[in-house]
């Protein structure tokens, strides 16, 4: 008997890490999107920009016409099932395009509709008024989470889970990020698994950072600068200006073939000799938080940092490893920040496109904010290769955002 039963606990175990963490995805069931997931913008009333966006997917309205889609200077296809626009790497639907255009919209409005209804009907919440509905600073698992009211994101707000852990927010009223904020993931959280249920507008600062799937009753406003990795279904308008937005199908977090956690390059402290520098690894700790009106905490991740030596010469080697064989996938602008930001500036130094000439940004000196002057970096290297990068797009002078044209030619040429 007790051969029989170690014979099958090593079975379980086997078929445990065989099966890895996709056995164990935390939170609700993904709320399914249908047709409406093979859109980055999808809008029943239109969709208008100003400003140089860039968009990376397929955006469409319906039951409107065309004409409801502003800013983008669309150039229709022979066929006329479809039309392009120098801001979109993807094409463009509208209700009174050939078919079958306008019944494969109609679907696709429908799933969008049900999505929503999905969303919203889920019942057994995590925690609900979680903040008072004010989650500004906090870090929240994988859950269900449901407000009466708004939610305001006024500080950084963390999603920490796994690739395959899910988050449904059900928001009552209106969702307002304040400018310059974000909503970051952390543990490898995929922004195609967060989906954010809002019974009126849903509003992102300018250059606020957002992630996941936002379905709302009414309107989408992206202000000036803002980024949105996930997508924008609106049972109403779409309103851009200057924002990248970007499929969370097409994105996911880097990762590094050197470690299999997110790495972090840190800039000696000055106090340290000349000879050493550091790597910081995070690693994961439990944390709690209590919710007013709900008896139960919510356990919820954060990281602490493992501090590791290694030589100058060895950190160069590593961090030139890391240029080489990991690709840019994620679309980075003004404001963004973080290891992908670091890395661009990084290229930039290397290849002759100096950020900064001395300081901070400069070649070993490089940040993980964009700001203006990796920006006016970029855009003169977009300009210096604009046959591959800005002519694709019809565009005549270099943007200073880092999209899937610019990513895609560095990543050709690394």
């Amino acid at each position: 008997m007790k051969n029989k039963n170690k014979l099958s606990y090593l079975l379980l175990v086997l078929v445990v890490a065989m099966s890895g963490a996709n056995a164990f995805a935390a939170g609700p069931a993904a709320v399914n999107l249908g047709t409406a997931g093979n859109f980055v913008i999808l809008s029943k009333t239109g969709i208008s920009t100003t400003g140089v966006t860039q968009i990376t997917g397929d955006i469409g309205v319906s039951p409107v016409a065309a004409t409801y889609i502003t800013g983008f200077g669309l150039s229709a296809d022979a066929t006329n099932v479809f039309s392009t626009s120098p801001v979109v790497t993807g094409k463009i639907y509208a209700a009174n395009y050939a078919d079958p255009t306008s019944s494969n919209l109609t679907s696709a409005v429908g799933d969008m509709q049900t999505a929503y209804t999905d969303a919203a009907g889920r019942t057994l919440p995590t925690a609900t008024e979680l903040g008072a509905g004010d989650i500004s600073g906090l870090t929240i698992a994988p859950g269900l989470y449901k407000w009466g009211t708004g939610v305001a994101i006024n500080s950084d707000v963390t999603l920490s889970g796994g690739p395959n852990d899910v988050w449904i927010f059900q928001i009552a009223q209106g969702l307002n990020v304040a400018s310059g904020k974000k909503v970051i993931l952390t543990g490898g959280a995929q922004a195609k698994n967060i989906f954010w249920q809002v019974g009126s507008n849903a509003n992102i600062g300018t250059t606020a950072q957002f992630n996941g799937n936002l379905l709302t009753q009414t309107a989408i406003n992206l202000q000036t600068g803002a980024t949105l990795n996930g997508r924008a279904l609106a049972q109403t308008a779409v309103t851009l200006d200057a924002n990248a937005v970007m499929s969370t199908g097409n994105f996911t977090q880097p990762s590094v073939i050197l470690n299999p956690t997110p790495t972090q390059i840190v800039t000696p402290a000055p106090a340290q000799t000349p000879s050493q520098t550091t790597i910081q690894t995070p690693t994961q700790n439990q944390t709690t938080y209590t919710t007013s009106g709900s008896a139960s905490g919510i356990n919820t991740s954060t990281q602490s940092p493992t501090i590791v030596t290694s030589s100058v010469q060895n950190t160069q080697t590593i961090q030139a490893q890391i240029n080489v064989a990991q690709a840019f996938d994620v679309s980075l602008t003004l404001g963004s920040s973080g290891a992908d930001v670091l890395r661009l500036q990084q290229y930039l130094n290397n290849h002759g496109y100096t950020v900064s000439s001395s300081g901070l940004g400069s070649k070993g000196t490089e940040t993980s904010l964009f700001g203006p002057k990796t920006k006016a970096a970029l855009k003169s290297f977009q300009e210096a290769h604009r046959g591959e990068i800005l002519t694709p797009l019809g565009l005549q002078s270099g943007t200073g955002m880092f999209g899937l044209s610019t990513r895609g030619y560095i990543n050709s040429h690394r």
